[in-house]
C-alpha cells in the first residue's frame, strides 16, 4: 500500500501530461479510475500513454455527452477526492463539469486542470503542444548549438516537468488543505507557468551576469567543455560533467592531457579545451571510456539508449525498470521506506458500479 493508499481519484482521459500524473498518483496508492470516451473506430492519439501510462488504473468508458453517462460521471465524482483533466479552457463547463457543478457535488474536491497555456490570458483558448509552452518560457532558446535551431528537448520540460509534475505537486497540495479545512479548490496547472518555474536557476543566473542569452556559451548548456556530451570512435556518446575542480582534474588526466595547462575558469580558453576534449574522446569507443571512469569521480558516463539503460548494472541494482504487461516499463519513484509504491494490475475496463462498489469497500 503506497502513501496515497485511500484517496480516489477520477481522471479524464486525455494526452501528454495527464495521464503521467494519473500513473504516479496510482503508483502511489491512490485509487485512480480512467474516464475514456467509448471506441469510435477513427484513428486517434488517445491510447498513446498504451500499457505504461495508463498502467495500474480501471477504465470506464462514458459518453460524456450522453445524458445517462453523465450522471454516472458525477456519481464518481461525488465520491472522488480529486478530478483531473487536461481540456482546453471551457470544454468541462459546457459538459456540464467545471467546477462550480463539480465543488458543488463534493465541496471538499480537488479540481486538477492541466492545459498549456493555463486558464486564462490571452493564449489560453489556443492551441499548441510542449514545444510551444516550452519556447515561452525562456527554456527552448537555451538549448542547442549556437549556429542551429533550438532542438526539441523530447517533451520532458512541458508536458512531463512542467506539466505532470506540477499538476501533481498542487493536487496532492489541495488535498493536504482539503483535508484540514474540508472545503476543495481549483488547481490551475499550466505549462508555461511550469517551463518558468523550472528556469528559476536560470533567471538566478541572469540576474547576476552568470548567464547570457547566447546558446552553449555557459556553463550548463554546453557552452562549458567540462559539461557537455562527446562523440566517441564508434559513433556512441559520453556524458561529461565535471563541473568540481576535483572532477575536472580527473577528467583531465584521464584524458591523458594532464600537461595542456586548462583552466577550468578561464572562459576565454574554452574552445580549445573543447576541442582537445573532441579529439581525445573521439580516439577510442565508448565503452572504453566507460571502463576508464569506471569507480572514478569525474562525472563521466555512457548515453545509453532505451534498449540499453535497463541493462546497465546501477539500474538493474535497483530494480529502475521492470517488465509489466509485456512492456519494460520504469518502476515507481520516489521510494518510500514504509509505504513503498507498487504498480498495481493493469485492470480490463470496468463500470462505474463496479468502482463505486470498490471505493465504497476500501
Amino acid at each position: 500500500m503506497g502513501p496515497l493508499a485511500g484517496l480516489k481519484i477520477v481522471e479524464f482521459d486525455g494526452l501528454g501530461p495527464v495521464p503521467l500524473c494519473a500513473m504516479m498518483l496510482a503508483d502511489l496508492g491512490a485509487e485512480v479510475v480512467r474516464v475514456a470516451r467509448p471506441p469510435s473506430g477513427a484513428v486517434t492519439f488517445d491510447d498513446v500513454g498504451g500499457v505504461v501510462l495508463h498502467r495500474g488504473r480501471p477504465m470506464v468508458e462514458l459518453d460524456l455527452k450522453s445524458v445517462d453517462d453523465l450522471k454516472q460521471v458525477r456519481a464518481l465524482i461525488s465520491s472522488a477526492d480529486a478530478l483531473i483533466e487536461g481540456f482546453r479552457p471551457g470544454v468541462m463547463e459546457r459538459l456540464g463539469l467545471g467546477p462550480h457543478v463539480c465543488l458543488g457535488l463534493k465541496p471538499a474536491l480537488v479540481y486538477g486542470r492541466m492545459t498549456g497555456w493555463g486558464q486564462t490570458g490571452p493564449l489560453a483558448p489556443r492551441a499548441g503542444h510542449d514545444i510551444n509552452y516550452v519556447a515561452l518560457s525562456g527554456a527552448l532558446h537555451g538549448i542547442g548549438d549556437p549556429d542551429r535551431p533550438p532542438p526539441p528537448p523530447l517533451n520532458l520540460i512541458g508536458d512531463y516537468g512542467a506539466g505532470a509534475m506540477m499538476l501533481t505537486v498542487g493536487v496532492l497540495a489541495a488535498l493536504r488543505e482539503a483535508a484540514a479545512f474540508g472545503e476543495g479548490q481549483v488547481v490551475d496547472a499550466a505549462m508555461t507557468d511550469g517551463a518558468a518555474v523550472l528556469m528559476s536557476l536560470f533567471y538566478a543566473f541572469r540576474a547576476t551576469g552568470a548567464w547570457n542569452d547566447a546558446r552553449s556559451a555557459n556553463m550548463l548548456d554546453g557552452g562549458a567543455p567540462y559539461y557537455r556530451c562527446y562523440a566517441c570512435a564508434d559513433g556512441r556518446f559520453v556524458a561529461v560533467g565535471a563541473l568540481e575542480p576535483a572532477f575536472f582534474a580527473r577528467l583531465v588526466t584521464g584524458l591523458g592531457l594532464e600537461g595542456a595547462g586548462f583552466v577550468q575558469s578561464d572562459q576565454a580558453g574554452w574552445p580549445a579545451m573543447r576541442e582537445r576534449f573532441t579529439a581525445a574522446f573521439a580516439a577510442a569507443p565508448r565503452d572504453h571510456w566507460t571502463r576508464m571512469f569506471e569507480g572514478i569521480d569525474a562525472c563521466v558516463t555512457p548515453v545509453l539508449d532505451m534498449g540499453e539503460a535497463p541493462q546497465h548494472p546501477h539500474n538493474a541494482a535497483r530494480a529502475t525498470f521492470f517488465e509489466h504487461d509485456n512492456a519494460v516499463q520504469p518502476a515507481p519513484a520516489p521510494r518510500f521506506s514504509r509505504t513503498p509504491a507498487e504498480v498495481r494490475p493493469t485492470e480490463p475496463t470496468s463500470t462505474v458500479e463496479q468502482v463505486l462498489a470498490r471505493w465504497a469497500g476500501g
